[in-house]
Order: C-alpha cells, then sequence, then structure tokens
C-alpha cells in the first residue's frame, strides 16, 4: 500500500469497499509521517492516538453496515490556527504556545461529522502573516521538492503535507493568497472559495473580511470532495452566506471545457513575470483553445495597485484583531513587569514575531487620527473599484486564467530581509480576497531546475463549480505530478 500516493477520494472508496480499514491507512500515514516529516518540518502537533480512535470508529461502522459520511475514514492535516476542541492552536505563535481550544471551529465540526480522521496541526507563518513559512516561531518549513526553497505562505506547512504524501488533504486560511501561493510553489491543487461560502468561526484572526479557510488535495477531485463537506451557512459566523448555493461539486466535474469563456488580463503579463511561468502559462491558453474553450486578452488596470490596498486594510485589521493578547486574559505572559501598561508592552514585544509587529505598526499607523482618510479610507475606495472591475470582467467571461505567483520557489533566507519583495510575490493573488470572489491554483508544470509551477483560475462570486470544472479538464490534460517525495 503506496500511502503517499493515494488521494482522498481513492482512500474513502477502498475504506467503503473494504479493500483495507481505515485504522490500517492511518497507522500506515504515521509510519510515513515519521520517516519524512523531519525532513520537511511541516507538523507543528501530531494527533496519533486520536486519530487511531477515530478511525477504529469508522471501520466498526463498516463493520456493523451503518451509513458512512463523506469523508469515511479519510486522514486530514489541519492548519494550526483553526481551533480543534483538545488539540493545541498555536498560530505557529510563542503567544499562543500552549493554548488549548475548549471547542472545534465550525469547519472541524463538519468534517467529524463526516467521518474525517483529523491526524495532526500544520506549520504556518505566524498569525498567517508572510508567504514563506519562515516566519513561525518553532521551525521553518521546507518545499519537498527542494529542501533549500520555501513552501511559500502563509499556509507552507498545508501545502508541504500533501506535496510530501504525508497527508492526502489537509486546510488552510488564505487572506491574501496564503492558500493559492503555497500550492503552487508546492506542486499541489489549492481553492481559496468565495468569501462566505465557509464558516470563519473557529479561525483564529488576521484579518476578518478576507480570510477565508479552503482545501489543499493532490487533485482536484479532493479538492471538490472537501469542499463540499466544509461548506455552508453557520449562524456562529456573522458573515457566512445565506445564499443558497449547491454544493454537489463533485458533479461538475466531467471533464469538458468545451464553449467556456475565459479572460486572460494583459496586466498578468508585465514585469517581474518569470519567463518559464510566463511560458507555462501561455502552454496553457493554448491547450484550453484544443479543448474547445474560447480564451482572449482583456484588461483590468489598476491589477498593480491592488498590492497596496491589501496591506493596508489587512494590517489595519490585523492590528484591531490581534489587540486582545495583551498577557491578562491568556496566552503567553511575561514573567518581568513593572504596572499593566509594562505587562501588555513587555508580553507583545516577547510573545510577537518580527514580521506580526510589523504589520501591527503598519495597521495602527493606517488607523491613526490624521492618516485614517489618507491611508484606510483610500484603499477601501480602491477595493470598491477592484471589486467593480472583477464583477464586469466575470460579467464577459466565465473564468479569468493568470499566474499564482510571478516567481518560482525562492530560496530559504532570499527575500527574508526585504520584506516589500517578499510582498510582491503576492501580486496576483490579494485582488482576489479583496473581491472576496473564488480562485484554484493548479499545477501546470515544472522549470528546468524542477521547481512546480502554478497557474490560477478564477471565477464569479459562488462560481466554484465553474473553477472546478475547467481544472479538473486541465488536469486530466496535463498530468502533473504532485507527489514531491516517492
Amino acid at each position: 500500500m503506496e500511502i503517499q500516493a493515494m488521494t482522498a477520494f481513492e482512500i474513502k472508496k477502498g475504506i467503503e469497499e473494504g479493500k483495507f480499514t481505515s485504522e490500517e491507512i492511518v497507522k500506515k500515514l504515521f509510519e510515513r509521517i515519521k520517516e519524512v516529516d523531519p525532513k520537511v518540518e511541516a507538523y507543528i502537533t501530531l494527533c496519533e492516538e486520536e486519530a487511531i480512535k477515530s478511525a477504529k470508529v469508522v471501520d466498526e461502522k463498516v463493520k456493523n453496515g451503518e451509513k458512512l459520511g463523506k469523508f469515511a475514514g479519510v486522514p486530514i492535516a489541519i492548519k494550526d490556527n483553526i481551533c480543534t476542541d483538545g488539540i493545541k492552536t498555536t498560530c505557529a505563535s510563542k503567544m499562543l504556545g500552549d493554548f488549548i481550544p475548549p471547542y472545534d471551529a465550525t469547519v472541524i465540526k463538519k468534517l467529524k461529522a463526516e467521518d474525517a480522521v483529523i491526524i495532526g496541526k500544520t506549520n504556518m507563518d505566524e498569525f498567517a502573516m508572510g508567504s514563506s513559512t519562515e516566519n513561525s516561531a518553532f521551525m521553518k518549513t521546507k518545499n519537498p521538492w527542494d529542501f533549500k526553497r520555501v513552501p511559500g505562505g502563509s499556509s507552507g506547512g498545508s501545502a508541504a503535507v500533501v506535496a510530501a504524501g504525508i497527508a492526502p488533504v489537509s486546510l488552510g486560511s488564505d487572506t491574501g493568497g496564503s492558500i493559492r501561493q503555497p500550492a503552487a510553489f508546492c506542486g499541489v491543487v489549492g481553492l481559496k472559495p468565495t468569501y462566505g461560502l465557509i464558516s470563519r468561526f473557529g479561525l483564529v484572526a488576521f484579518a476578518s473580511s478576507l480570510d477565508q479557510i479552503g482545501p489543499f488535495g493532490k487533485t482536484v477531485e479532493d479538492c471538490a470532495m472537501t469542499l463540499e463537506v466544509i461548506s455552508g451557512y453557520d449562524k456562529m459566523d456573522s458573515t457566512s452566506s445565506r445564499k443558497e448555493v449547491e454544493t454537489d461539486y463533485l458533479s461538475a466535474l466531467d471533464g469538458s471545457v468545451k464553449g467556456l469563456k475565459i479572460g486572460v488580463p494583459k496586466e498578468f503579463f508585465g514585469k517581474g513575470l518569470n519567463e518559464e511561468i510566463k511560458a507555462s502559462l501561455e502552454k496553457v491558453m493554448g491547450k484550453l483553445k484544443e479543448m474547445g474553450a474560447i480564451v482572449e486578452e482583456t484588461t483590468m488596470p489598476i491589477t498593480e495597485e491592488g498590492l497596496s490596498s491589501y496591506y493596508i486594510i489587512s494590517s489595519a485589521e490585523a492590528s484591531s484583531n490581534l489587540d486582545r493578547y495583551d498577557g491578562i486574559r491568556y496566552g503567553y505572559r511575561a514573567k518581568d513587569y513593572e504596572s499593566v501598561d509594562d505587562l501588555m508592552a513587555q508580553t507583545r514585544t516577547e510573545g510577537f514575531g518580527k514580521e506580526v509587529k510589523r504589520r501591527i505598526m503598519l495597521g495602527t499607523y493606517a488607523l491613526s487620527s490624521g492618516y485614517y482618510d489618507a491611508y484606510y479610507n483610500r484603499a477601501q475606495k480602491l477595493r470598491k473599484e477592484i471589486r467593480r472591475q472583477f464583477k464586469e470582467t466575470l460579467e464577459k467571461y466565465d473564468l479569468i486564467l493568470s499566474p499564482t505567483s510571478p516567481v518560482l520557489p525562492f530560496l530559504s533566507g532570499e527575500k527574508s530581509e526585504n520584506p516589500m519583495e517578499m510582498y510582491l510575490a503576492d501580486i496576483y493573488t490579494v485582488n482576489i480576497n479583496l473581491a472576496g470572489v473564488p480562485a484554484l491554483s493548479l499545477p501546470c508544470g515544472f522549470s528546468k531546475e524542477g521547481l512546480p509551477i502554478g497557474i490560477q483560475i478564477i471565477g464569479p462570486h459562488f462560481g466554484e463549480k465553474k473553477i472546478l470544472k475547467a481544472a479538473y479538464a486541465l488536469e486530466k490534460e496535463l498530468k502533473v505530478d504532485t507527489l514531491a517525495i516517492k
């Protein structure tokens, strides 16, 4: 049984048909984790004992002929900013190093209700702030295709476990590209759903108007299967959409793109785009035309400006959300202090990492008296314009095609001292979060050095079915290997 090569869909089917048990799958997977993860460093916490217990419950259901859930016995890894009852949720921060939530996030409840098996919590950039998973307080995750390179971020751990074959599927969160960019860097499939489609209850907030939970998988089919389980309205989340949406996403995977109209904004071919990524995108455009899709050049003039709007809005919301970490109520507390004010200052100085402090300061500045209109207000106006442009473009086209990242996976430490260069790696992803539309990163090939390249498929609000349909058809044509460590 080559557990590293098995998809979530294959595991579920095999358990249902009695080819193997969930317990066998979980035990085999943990053997693989113990062998591979010391090299990749993608897990912060492992839940072997609890996972085996959950697997045995599923096997008992199979034995008794009981109805099985949609995720029957499938192991899944969870980004460490999604709350799990009784399992540490650290956000890869010293500030929450010992925090054990007393409740499950809504997505975790939904997964458990469908018989999923939680195997562990994955490494990330601290409080989801970063593009490389180098900002964790605990470890630096390596790219499974090249250990000298980063896996992307902030959900780098969740992307790396799938690429390394130490989880068939995982959950991440995406605020400005934090699912799609690591999916591209690690050569797996990553989906950022429409804002409001999936409950954020139990997701530790970074920027509340942008954050969205989504899946990683080896295949489009695995992402569709996961999305079916975790999507839907939740009364516990005030931003959860009440819109009735057909969530039978697997039914959209029919392998055809014939007649689909796809726009490719010319701004996405601007300076800074790696030539090999550009060539891969052009190859995909040609392939789509061969498959019967209509592919046309279009324009979205404010593509580059979105980056500044994103970093002002996200940092402003981060400075507000992270205000709760004061050393008094919960989390890390400084030992030496002279007053309550000093306690808060010392706790935050010691508990937060460099990138988190940078964004808190930037956000606080943008919200301060005298600068609110000059920065935050203008950023919100630009966001409105970006939403309008996406709406207009997606009324003309079924989908938009773009690179996921302008650069290939970079070396560890290469951009650590230059945050501006790091931020520019998100130029093709942040606007999608500002507009609230869904997007998927699909592996489309490799560079001459053997590094993964991803393309991004963007759809209209609640257009996940269209995206999955096109991605599935392309995946079948491109046949890209998504397993880095055999």
